[in-house]
């Protein structure tokens, strides 16, 4: 049976202050408990126009007081800004809020532009040096000892307890599948991002040089998609403007909040039209039915039992339709 997950971003919305979008996650997070999806992630990207989500490890805590079973994570936390030893006893903490039920999500991009990465971690080449911040987090994450000559040795990130985090590795090329291979780690590729471009040959390098582990005997991988599903295909297709519009803007240099439907429509170029074609012939859009026959035909495809949906919209309401609808349609709960 196909595992349903959630990703939410936080998307701020045109006419709204950006806080409310803070709370929406919040009370989605809730109702995806409800509905029956199994995970429930949130991402880290920083002097974003359009997504204000900053601060997942925050994020997840007031999660973690509305829920009691449904898994939640950090999609991701980008690592090369911030220390291992103080992410550990973050998430350590987190796990302390919702035993066993926390997953750590790492990624190597900055979630920013180049100045605002600086500004967050002033040492360029902080990405140089992920794999072995991956080790170390690993590490205190799951209370191994640091082996001796490490400045680690003897250092253990606190609150310890029964259960520990679940670092995941998290990408859209080739590298992230790789490492997470080498370090026998659960791998999800962002769909999402890359439109599927690089998916199937990233989850195949991934499993053909897994690493199987004390902690992990055989390759776990997912993928994030984007998908909308509503009432009626007229109405997903209608709703899918706002993320048609904000993509379009965003590849001529142009971020900002997702507009509603019936301001999202403008004259595009040919150039954007043909790209706009491209991108409804591939979009998991439509009635619930048709969405779902989607994302079963993909799982298929690409051999993975689970699958994390993104969807945006101006609306929450609407939102939050799609995510029950599929719900539904899948009977999670």
């Amino acid at each position: 049976m196909l595992k349903l997950s959630v990703l939410d971003q936080s998307a701020a919305a045109a006419g709204r202050h950006q806080d409310t979008a803070i709370r929406q996650t919040l009370a989605l997070a809730s109702q995806c408990e409800d509905w029956g999806y199994h995970r429930f992630w949130v991402s880290e990207h920083h002097s974003h126009p359009s997504i204000v989500g900053t601060a997942p490890e925050v994020l997840m805590a007031a999660i973690a007081a509305r829920t009691t079973r449904i898994r939640l994570g950090s999609a991701g936390v980008m690592l090369p800004h911030y220390a291992p030893l103080k992410v550990a006893e973050q998430f350590r903490v987190l796990d302390a809020l919702a035993p066993g039920r926390i997953d750590l999500g790492v990624g190597r991009a900055p979630g920013s532009d180049g100045r605002t990465a600086q500004l967050l971690n002033p040492d360029r080449h902080a990405s140089d040096n992920f794999p072995q911040q991956v080790l170390e987090l690993q590490a205190w994450v799951t209370g191994q000892p640091i082996p001796a000559g490490h400045p680690g040795h003897g250092i253990f990130a606190y609150p310890s307890g029964p259960t520990s985090p679940a670092v995941w590795m998290l990408g859209s090329s080739d590298y992230g599948a790789q490492l997470a291979a080498h370090l026998s780690l659960p791998y999800a590729f962002a769909y999402f991002i890359t439109d599927g471009q690089g998916a199937d040959a990233a989850l195949r390098l991934y499993r053909a040089n897994f690493r199987a582990s004390e902690g992990m005997a055989k390759p776990h991988a997912t993928v994030c998609v984007w998908a909308l599903a509503a009432d009626t295909e007229d109405e997903a297709w209608a709703l899918f403007q706002s993320r048609a519009r904000w993509r379009m803007d965003r590849n001529s240099g142009r971020i900002g909040p997702i507009l509603p439907p019936d301001q999202a429509l403008r004259d595009y170029t040919p150039s954007e039209q043909v790209a706009l074609a491209e991108m409804r012939a591939n979009a998991l859009v439509g009635s619930a039915p048709q969405v779902a026959a989607k994302l079963r035909a993909l799982a298929e495809r690409l051999q993975v039992d689970e699958v994390v949906l993104i969807t945006w919209t101006h609306d929450p309401a609407a939102q939050r339709r799609s995510y029950e609808l599929l719900a539904r349609e899948f009977a999670l709960s």
